[in-house]
């Protein structure tokens, strides 16, 4: 008999495989919600975007299943870093092997899961980089160019993951693809747009699978093909800045900040 593994890496379809994630979370109360989808759209789009010797599909699976032992309780320090690892002994009772047990696992690095998967980096990364994107109850969501100074300063500052600067460049060119609508708005503003204005999980799946993916699938292979053809040209800086000196000196004053007021403590 096929187990639930096997049935869910079988199936290639990322919207499919969002609904068999939101149906076992509705018959096992695994943790489910709107920034686990929000974080897998991410993933969707940087491995369209930086075309890596990974599998997709593996990875996108781990994005949907990594957090099933979260809980939603950000005071609760002992679940923040024992919830991987939870995650992970339990979807070994699915049927998944050791490998992708311990990419899941390396979505943080609390229970220093070894040897290191090269997947459990971009795991690392969009869970990082996606979760300052969204609001929390003690901030706002932080902007692209703002999470990511962040991102390497500050939450990667003492690890080594080996696709940050492939992310960093996947950022970068995901903030000059505007999306025409009303305004024009770059395509993770629209995508953290989405998510703010959609309440329901159902909904929110729906609005991925209809009208962000399509669209943003076309505007990237656009963007893409500008890209490449400036490349061959050299009409384009390879070696200009990311975002500006004055954002990541805003940003390192805000971590500069942050140490002063824990060692006060």
């Amino acid at each position: 008999m096929e187990s639930f593994a096997e049935y869910i890496l079988n199936e290639k379809d990322i919207g499919l495989k969002m609904e068999i994630t939101y149906y076992l979370a509705k018959k096992r109360r695994i943790f489910f919600d709107k920034s686990v989808l929000f974080k897998t759209e991410i993933a969707r789009n940087f491995l369209n975007y930086a075309k890596l010797d990974v599998s997709p599909n593996l990875i996108l699976t781990a994005c949907l299943l990594c957090n099933c032992k979260k809980v939603d309780n950000a005071q609760d320090i002992e679940s923040i870093h024992s919830y991987a690892k939870k995650g992970a002994d339990y979807l070994s009772t699915l049927g998944f092997n050791n490998k992708f047990c311990r990419i899941c696992e390396q979505i943080n690095r609390y229970s220093n899961s070894e040897p290191r998967e090269k997947e459990g980096d971009i795991l690392e990364l969009v869970d990082h980089f996606g979760g300052m994107l969204l609001d929390r109850p003690e901030r706002i969501g932080f902007k692209p160019d703002e999470a990511l100074v962040l991102l390497e300063y500050r939450n990667l500052k003492e690890e080594r993951n080996i696709y940050l600067q492939e992310f960093k460049d996947f950022v970068n060119f995901m903030e000059e693809i505007n999306i025409h609508e009303s305004t024009n708005m770059t395509a993770l503003n629209r995508l953290v747009k989405i998510y703010n204005e959609t309440e329901k999980l159902s909904d929110f799946m729906q609005k991925l699978a209809v009208d962000y993916q399509p669209k943003i699938d076309k505007l990237m292979e656009k963007q893409l093909d500008i890209k490449s053809k400036e490349m061959f040209s050299k009409v384009d800086n390879p070696n200009r800045p990311l975002f500006s000196e004055e954002t990541a000196r805003k940003i390192m004053n805000k971590i500069n900040e942050e140490n002063l007021a824990k060692a006060k403590e």
